[in-house]
């Protein structure tokens, strides 16, 4: 018994070792030598200062910016620690009240606007952390932008083209603009 006690013990602390030691700082190291950027959590800087990060939404409020999809992560939008979906159906009164007082607040920075809303700017992605919105949702937006930045339409619609990502390797995903990217190509406009 003791020999075979002895042998589980070494096992256990054989493998936490290997799997908890060696495993995570050989993966680590790799991808800290392949891919540093994505490895740190692909962050965004503007002279020097942290902005963001191009995989983590943020809350754009101000009618001169594209807004981004509606967070779920609860009191603190777009809090990575608390990552994940409202879990409210569709037929949940709660969500559609949401999605109404959502619909509201964009015809109200918008009157004019009376297209359809396109759906990503009124509900939260499954991780309520989404930085993209689609290229429906941007060209939503584009008029009111233009209008409260005083551009022409035309130049903040080939901003969003600039800034639209095609489906990953051509086939996986859909077509998306990251909206803190798009609205900083909105601030180096002049």
């Amino acid at each position: 018994m003791f020999s075979q006690l002895r042998t589980a013990i070494v096992a256990v602390i054989v493998l936490t070792v290997l799997t908890g030691v060696i495993y995570p700082l050989a993966v680590t190291g790799i991808a800290q030598l392949l891919f540093p950027k994505q490895a740190n959590g692909s962050l965004l800087e503007e002279d020097g200062k942290l902005v963001g990060s191009k995989l983590i939404g943020q809350a754009f409020d101000d009618p001169k910016y594209f807004w981004s999809r509606p967070s779920a992560t609860g009191s603190t939008p777009y809090d990575g620690t608390a990552s994940g979906g409202s879990n409210l159906g569709p037929t949940n009164e709660e969500l559609v009240n949401k999605v109404k007082e959502r619909i509201e607040k964009l015809k109200q920075a918008d009157p004019n606007n009376d297209r359809p809303v396109p759906v990503d700017l009124v509900t939260a992605s499954g991780s309520g952390l989404d930085p993209h919105i689609s290229p429906a949702a941007a060209e939503y937006q584009v008029e009111r932008v233009a209008r409260e930045r005083k551009l022409d339409s035309d130049q903040v619609r080939k901003l969003v083209a600039e800034h639209t990502e095609e489906r990953t390797f051509g086939l996986l995903g859909e077509p998306r603009v990251n909206v803190l990217e798009l609205n900083r190509g909105l601030d180096k406009l002049k």
